[in-house]
């Protein structure tokens, strides 16, 4: 069982740049690949970034750009998303999440393979 709260999130605007981060509880953080998403008014949530257990693999949704980087520190139970050139277009709630069945060595983008999620943490961007 993991629990994962949300933070960072705020009214920025656009060309802005947020730190979202995820705390988890539970000892078996570090064996888990971490997943970002995020969820727009009226559309289905979608993929943002992900990464492994160890940090060695990342991806990213193609709308991302080079825009955002996704870490974590194992030691703090944390994993960040650092979002920079912020548009209208990424308001959204974002979401973390893990995925316990691959080891944490594969990142997958499909929501339904995520265990746990977090509560989220609202985006609001500003022309």
């Amino acid at each position: 069982q993991v629990q994962l709260v949300e933070s960072g999130g705020g009214l920025v605007q656009a060309g802005g740049s947020l730190r979202l981060s995820c705390a988890a509880s539970g000892r078996r953080f570090s064996i888990y690949a971490m997943g970002w998403f995020r969820q727009a008014p009226g559309k289905e949530r979608e993929f943002v970034a992900g990464i492994s257990r160890s940090g060695s693999v990342t991806a990213y949704g193609d709308f991302v750009k080079g825009r955002f980087t996704i870490s974590r520190d194992n030691a703090k139970n944390t994993v960040w998303l650092q979002i920079n050139s912020l548009k209208p277009e990424d308001t959204a709630v974002y979401y973390c999440a893990a995925d316990s069945s691959t080891g944490g060595s594969l990142v997958r983008r499909s929501t339904n393979v995520y265990d746990w999620w977090g509560q989220g943490t609202q985006v609001t961007v500003s022309s």
